[in-house]
């Protein structure tokens, strides 16, 4: 490195043809735009031109401002802070993730900011002032002008300002609407909210973002297929690399790395890598055992692709044959997932599905002898989770809406039937300790549903040809093939 910066200081003719060369392209047309983001200019690869986040047009934002205004009352205020940055130690920042509500607005993926709507003023942005030192450490980051030019907000203040502009907003309002979960004291602390929520004119606005959110756009959608691919095709790579790979911090570094090199910016949460017994933990993160010669490994994986997750899950023995036992087992969980797909249409709810799912397994793990009664609560001690959750920029997504909101078209949820019974649970002990979870992506339609996992095998039968048929280092074209001649 020294070498290197010898050779170029002293080679200052070549030094400054490289700065005028800079200086003509800042200057021309063409300018190079640095939101502190990607953008069109930066990665045309990501983003088209009238894009503010890839695949998520500016009149999309613009129309999810209105939506969200359409939902608050008349002379109400809504109030967004951007997800802090979390730190791992005092100078190492964990990743950065923005809040699904104040990315869902603005489509800014950066710390610092407050987003203001309002009916009477549209959007208005209080941005962070880096100092040159934060730039030079940390890179471009997004200001005044960046809030009005590239996320087109109507209005933008520098942060310090906002003491002084956003007392006068609250006071004009009749209801006060804030993002608890990133809720800082910036805003918080001003008199004019502590005399609101005195008042009780302050409320939480999760309850609208959530409705707004609730029902995909095609847009948003087109991402959530992508995502859901990335997921499927990663899982599928990490499927056939079990058989000479039996661990599960090696299953979980290998299904990121698939993730990652399809697209994905990061994992949409902590891989679920369970062997043998650890399947039956439901959210298991050690992921540090070796997968036993004949065990089952559960896997729930989901990746994020531009604010947009995927979450699915498949069981399956890598050593490429399913036991006798794990069969009964694994039939009757397959056939519960297929049932409930099919349930799927608009008019129904998450709720009716789960309570399908749990008449369906119970009467199956009464006939196989594992449950004694038919008991809700004998049941849940083998599963206590819901059959699905609605999936969008958040994996648990749009949370406050109940599961038995009637769903419809445009809604995404989960359906993920699932056994886990504790090595020390009373029945046959060749059950014992075992877990089983499959999960798909349902896409509720106008005419019923779309499987956007539907890619991924889960049948006895595929699976097991694609273990054995496959030979490390196939692609996953090749893999797909073997599949498609299995059905």
């Amino acid at each position: 490195m020294q070498f290197l910066h010898r050779k170029v200081t002293t080679n200052k003719s070549s030094f400054r043809l490289l700065n005028q060369v800079l200086v003509r392209r800042f200057n021309s047309k063409n300018k190079w735009f640095d939101a502190g983001q990607p953008t069109p200019s930066t990665h045309p690869q990501l983003l088209k031109e009238g894009e503010i986040t890839p695949g998520i047009s500016c009149d999309e934002y613009l129309s999810r401002r209105r939506k969200l205004l359409d939902l608050l009352p008349e002379k109400s205020v809504a109030i967004v802070a951007s997800a802090p940055v979390k730190m791992m130690t005092d100078v190492v920042p964990y990743t950065f993730r923005q809040d699904a509500d104040y990315h869902y607005i603005t489509g800014c993926q950066q710390p610092g900011g407050i987003a203001v709507l309002g009916r009477d003023f549209g959007l208005c942005m209080f941005m962070p002032e880096p100092s040159p030192q934060e730039v030079t450490w940390q890179g471009q980051i997004a200001g005044v002008d960046v809030a009005t030019k590239f996320f087109k907000a109507d209005e933008s203040y520098p942060i310090s300002k906002l003491h002084n502009v956003l007392p006068n907003i609250i006071k004009k309002s009749s209801k006060l609407y804030h993002n608890v979960k990133t809720a800082i004291p910036t805003y918080t602390n001003l008199e004019a909210f502590q005399k609101a929520v005195y008042n009780g004119k302050v409320d939480d606005l999760s309850v609208h973002t959530y409705e707004a959110r609730w029902v995909k756009s095609s847009a948003e959608l087109n991402l959530m297929r992508e995502s859901a691919a990335i997921g499927c095709q990663a899982l599928l790579q990490t499927m056939l690399h079990s058989k000479i790979s039996p661990f599960e911090s090696i299953l979980s570094a290998k299904v990121e790395y698939e993730c990652r090199m399809r697209g994905a910016q990061r994992m949409a949460f902590n891989p679920v890598v369970g062997g043998g017994p650890n399947g039956s933990v439901i959210h298991y993160s050690r992921n540090d055992q070796k997968v036993k010669d004949g065990d089952l490994v559960l896997m729930d994986i989901g990746c994020e692709l531009h604010g947009y997750v995927s979450d699915l899950t498949r069981t399956w023995p890598p050593c490429g044959r399913f036991s006798d036992v794990h069969k009964e087992l694994y039939d009757l969980i397959v056939e519960t997932n297929k049932e409930c797909i099919e349930l799927c249409k608009p008019g129904t709810s998450i709720q009716r599905i789960h309570n399908y799912s749990v008449d369906k397994l119970a009467r199956g793990l009464k006939e196989l002898g594992i449950l004694k009664d038919s008991r809700v609560n004998s049941f849940h001690e083998l599963n206590p989770t819901s059959i699905g959750h609605y999936l969008g920029m958040d994996v648990h997504d749009c949370s406050k809406i109940g599961y038995d909101r009637i769903l419809k078209p445009g809604v995404v949820i989960t359906i993920e039937p699932g056994i886990y019974i504790p090595h020390n649970y009373d029945c046959a002990q060749r059950y014992q300790g075992i877990g089983i979870r499959i999960e798909d992506e349902v896409l509720i339609t106008e005419s019923g549903y779309e499987v956007l996992t539907g890619s991924l095998p889960k049948e006895i039968n595929h699976l097991e040809t694609l273990l054995n048929n496959h030979s490390y280092g196939s692609t996953t074209t090749e893999a797909s093939n073997i599949f498609a001649s299995s059905l």
